[in-house]
């Protein structure tokens, strides 16, 4: 039975490793409590696409001045699509949800996510939003930069082996040709981009519980989780 959220709500601050189901599990939490959801990740990806739309980034170049002077021209918002029960990603009114999924797009987001002003600008959108209380967001620096006072911070993992193939057979189902090799390639440059940049590193807070899902069926990371969530709101008086 879902708890009942008044008079209280809490933020719920997910951070981790890439592929470990952060953004899924975000978004059942967010639709089984009635929170928001803001799906961090996409906004990063959103800018990725901006770039890449706009010839200032590729495989050998990033034009880091372009991109931070266009910032002011950059509108980022998430709609609820009542047909698959979804929040989809807006670029300057534009639906971009199918593009940033491509695989292309994970290639260059930790260059584009590590560059200071980007980060600067999409942190201020997220806490504006985060003022409202029953948001839940998921990303790499939530609960200690964006929402550092979050009543409940998780910090999901797994091995780089287990989540390259988790996202291997979940591109494979999408009838894409990919390489079990060159996913695990990516899941670990990844971690090292975000784990060693200079703005908001990947880190676990100090307050975050951890989660290593690596055996854990969906079923049951979501039970444990729901488990914390009673938890903090019975501290809360929530429930």
């Amino acid at each position: 039975m879902t708890p009942s959220l008044e008079p209280h709500k809490i933020n719920i601050a997910i951070d981790g490793h890439a592929s470990t189901g952060k953004s899924t599990t975000a978004k059942e939490l967010a639709k089984r409590l009635g929170y928001v959801y803001v799906d961090t990740g996409a906004m990063y990806r959103a800018m990725t696409l901006w770039a890449l739309e706009n010839g200032w980034i590729g495989p050998d170049f990033l034009d880091k001045e372009a991109l931070i002077a266009s910032l002011d021209r950059v509108d980022i918002r998430f709609r609820f699509n009542p047909a698959t029960g979804k929040s989809e990603t807006f670029l300057n009114g534009i639906n971009v949800e199918d593009q940033i999924r491509r695989p292309g797009i994970a290639d260059y987001v930790s260059r584009v996510a590590e560059i200071p002003e980007v980060r600067r600008k999409l942190v201020e959108i997220q806490q504006q939003i985060a003022r409202e209380k029953g948001v839940i967001m998921d990303g790499r620096d939530i609960g200690t930069v964006v929402m550092p006072n979050a009543e409940l911070k998780i910090f999901m993992t797994a091995s780089p082996e287990i989540r390259a193939e988790r996202r291997f057979r979940e591109l494979r189902e999408k009838g894409m040709d990919v390489d079990y090799e060159e996913i695990l390639r990516n899941v670990r440059e990844r971690d090292r981009i975000d784990s060693t940049r200079k703005a908001s590193p990947l880190r676990k807070a100090g307050d975050a519980r951890l989660l290593d899902n690596s055996q854990l069926s969906p079923q049951e990371q979501y039970d444990i989780i729901m488990n914390w969530v009673k938890e903090v709101l019975r501290e809360k008086g929530g429930i």
